[in-house]
């Protein structure tokens, strides 16, 4: 009777497992940022604005809702109003990216695997507070360590955070650079 059921509890395993992997195989890739990404809530060119960008993408649509910011991304997510048929989350990845103003056309991260910072001093879309995002765990530290803020996962997002709505301080002036961030990563907890 143990081995029947030791068997079941492992094909029901090896089946889950497959499906998990089927549905991560399935995700749709990024699209690459364009001239034509306009932002989902602010109805503006989602290049004329500094900081991470976001895209979603749903299951039966094959194109991308565009996001000036990563926070507004996210906040598509929590939005009862908005579709749940959502296919793939991508968000700018700032570890690669070039610097603050210029995020990246190509460098995007699957937003559930992301390390955020969140309360930092840095603005981003609309000059709001952002939720900035990392592939790295050390830089993400590393940008806490130099702009404040402190490091939260996709999952642990505080909601309040997101959907409040953010301060409408100036950015710190300073400029992002992830390479100069990456050689302050050593040593320093913020999560």
């Amino acid at each position: 009777m143990r081995l029947s059921i030791a068997i079941g509890a492992l094909a029901a395993s090896l089946l889950l497992a497959a499906c998990n992997d089927k549905e991560e195989a399935a995700m749709p890739p990024p699209f690459a940022l364009t001239e034509e990404a306009m932002g989902r809530y602010c109805g503006m060119n989602v290049l004329e604005h500094a900081g991470p960008k976001g895209q979603i993408i749903l299951e039966q649509i094959p194109e991308a809702i565009w996001f000036s910011s990563a926070r507004d991304t996210i906040a598509f997510t929590m939005l009862p109003e908005e579709p749940r048929d959502i296919a793939a989350i991508y968000v700018s990845d700032m570890s690669k990216a070039t610097n603050w103003d210029k995020p990246g056309a190509e460098n995007w991260i699957d937003a559930r695997k992301a390390f955020f910072v969140i309360e930092s001093a840095q603005r981003g879309g609309m000059g709001t507070e952002e939720a900035v995002p990392f592939s790295s765990e050390a830089d993400a530290k590393a940008f806490a360590e130099t702009h404040g803020g402190r490091l939260v996962s996709f999952d642990a997002m505080p909601k309040d955070y997101i959907l409040g709505s953010g301060s409408e301080a100036p950015t710190d002036g300073s400029a992002f650079d992830p390479e100069a961030n990456s050689d302050n990563a050593e040593g320093h907890d913020h999560g």
